[in-house]
């Protein structure tokens, strides 16, 4: 079991180490340093972007590579689809948005112009292994794509993700239902817009439309991810045996341990409710991570969760080293949104039920 002192001195170590980096990692070349015990660091900084769909899209059936063509192909329409955003343009002298957004739900509330182009960083090209381009992150199940989730985490995700996909119409339409509504209190609302995990994921860790880097801190004992967004920090203990199955964690319990030069990692214990949408308390992962020559890492993951998921399911993109470094990420600022999102609903509430009256 993780000790507070612990964690305290692997969150010390980690903050020495992206202030310090080695100087392995801004050499020209990179030349793979080993442990003490023979292990390849994987200290460093990581840039996890990639254009390449975490799902595969339907009309690549179950081939997993593309041709440099299509590669070509699929960047040229996702950089243009990107290009085309221009939603929330950065005009100060804007007038407001109007009630309700502009109708657009796609990503939840209707758009009100907090985006554009300019904040979104999902990398520049597709992931590739061996001169092969991938159509997917998941290669398992064979079509690149989740299997069928269970009614239970249907439901479940319907629930936690209701005020993020709320059709905002600018009243307070949902107590026009009975139960619970959307925003009823910090709770109600979810994880990710609670600022306590981010929606790139800890275990797995999934690429996502910005914020994809990461560091790794290693010792003989310890292995500390950190990722950019929400700053979100994993402890793996090595050759350790878990925690009891009482002590849950956003992030599961980790434990790791070296088969030659790939770090696996065994993730369960996790709380019921996970950053990764639809999974439960039953969440077991399994990660590996292997050191390539190059400096990058080769992560591949496969998440079981029988009470989500039909079947298990597994993944599997590459981290490519970086120069760059993590800076300060923060969700909320002074957590103003939070407080806004609820009082807003209320006031919506105020005039929705005055109107009834």
């Amino acid at each position: 079991m993780t000790t507070p002192a612990v964690v305290y001195k692997f969150v010390i170590l980690t903050l020495l180490f992206l202030f310090s980096a080695a100087d392995y990692l801004v050499a020209d070349e990179f030349k793979m340093v080993r442990t003490n015990s023979g292990k390849p660091d994987l200290s460093g900084y990581y840039n996890a972007a990639t254009l390449t769909p975490v799902e595969r899209p339907k009309e690549f059936g179950d081939k997993l590579w593309m041709t440099q063509t299509e590669a070509n192909a699929v960047l040229a329409a996702i950089q243009a689809t990107f290009a085309g955003i221009e939603k929330g343009k950065s005009d100060g002298d804007r007038g407001a948005p109007k009630a309700g957004g502009d109708g657009d739900n796609r990503f939840g509330g209707g758009g009100v112009g907090g985006y554009n182009s300019f904040w979104i960083d999902p990398g520049s090209d597709v992931n590739e292994k061996d001169g092969k381009f991938r159509t997917s992150v998941i290669y398992d199940p064979p079509n690149g794509r989740k299997p069928k989730p269970t009614m239970a985490a249907m439901m479940k995700m319907a629930d936690e993700g209701s005020s993020f996909t709320y059709k905002n119409d600018g009243t307070a339409s949902w107590l026009s239902n009975e139960g619970p509504g959307p925003f009823d209190g910090p709770e109600s609302l979810g994880l990710n817009e609670r600022c306590l995990v981010g929606f790139t994921g800890a275990a797995p860790t999934l690429p996502s439309l910005y914020n994809n880097f990461k560091s790794i801190t290693q010792t003989e004992d310890h292995v500390v991810i950190v990722i950019e967004m929400v700053h979100d920090a994993r402890v793996i203990r090595l050759n350790a045996e878990h925690g009891p199955a009482e002590l849950k964690h956003w992030f599961g319990d980790s434990v790791g341990h070296w088969e030659g030069d790939t770090l696996v990692v065994d993730t369960i214990n996790f709380r019921d409710k996970t950053m990764l949408s639809g999974a439960d308390a039953n969440l077991h992962l399994i990660e590996r991570f292997t050191a390539q020559e190059n400096g990058d890492v080769l992560y591949n993951f496969t998440v079981s969760d029988e009470t989500a998921w039909e079947k298990p399911w597994s993944g599997e993109y590459t981290w490519k080293r970086s120069k760059d470094v993590i800076y300060e990420y923060a969700c909320h600022e002074g957590n103003y949104a939070m407080g806004n999102i609820l009082r807003g609903a209320r006031i919506l509430e105020s005039e929705y039920v005055a109107k009834e009256e």
